[in-house]
């Protein structure tokens, strides 16, 4: 199984508040994928690493000649994964800017027939647990559906350190079997749709859209 863990956020710092506190939260992710087997490769995904232009044009949008480098390796990183973490913090009650934006460069071709799972965060009290609503919607039109169990992380400054381990004081069992539930699932699902995919083409099911809109229409 591989998956790609996409952080979502672009800060390079964020007083008051440790920097980068989604940096370390995914690094907590990861710790806990790799406790599943050596059978698994984990690779996080940073929006820092890609320079996006200021004028959106996705992925899709762009003659093959002229697809930028990082965006076609990242395309590809994308087709080949099994699943999916995305961690985010809270914007207006909402998935992080930084986050939707990397994930609207890509067609949903890429995503499909994968499970993806919802990991918010927060310096405060809500642990980013409303981002996570409108989270399922937004995975779920990708065609990666989210996994039923979610983490959310109050005042993660206070839970992880910048290498992901847990803090001094804070119980790692705890928090390792809550990640556990989580992770549980998604590796299940991405084992069972891994399997299925193998077996059946799903375009072979269902016909991808085309550029005409008037797939989507009803009769």
């Amino acid at each position: 199984m591989k998956y790609l863990i996409f952080i979502g956020t672009s800060r390079d710092s964020s007083p008051p508040n440790p920097p980068r506190l989604g940096l370390r939260v995914a690094r907590a992710c990861k710790l806990a994928l790799d406790n599943f087997g050596t059978d698994l490769t984990v690779e996080l995904i940073d929006p820092l690493d890609f320079n996006l232009d200021a004028v959106f044009k996705p992925h899709f949008a762009y003659r093959k000649s002229a697809v930028p480098k990082d965006l076609d390796e990242l395309a590809s990183k994308i087709q080949s994964a099994d699943g999916y973490i995305m961690v985010s913090p809270e914007y207006n009650h909402s998935m992080s800017p930084a986050l939707s934006h990397l994930l609207n460069h890509f067609g949903s071709s890429l995503f499909s027939y994968k499970p993806s799972a919802i990991v918010t965060y927060s310096a405060g009290q809500w642990g980013g647990c409303r981002a996570a609503v409108g989270m399922r919607t937004f995975l779920s039109e990708l065609g990666c559906l989210p996994v039923s169990a979610m983490v959310h992380i109050p005042k993660a400054q206070e839970v992880y350190q910048e290498s992901g381990e847990v803090v001094d004081g804070a119980d790692p069992v705890a928090w390792d079997n809550y990640m556990h539930r989580t992770f549980a699932q998604l590796n299940w699902w991405a084992e069972a749709s891994a399997e299925q995919r193998a077996k059946v083409d799903p375009e072979s099911v269902a016909k991808p859209f085309t550029r005409d809109p008037s797939q989507r229409n009803a009769p």
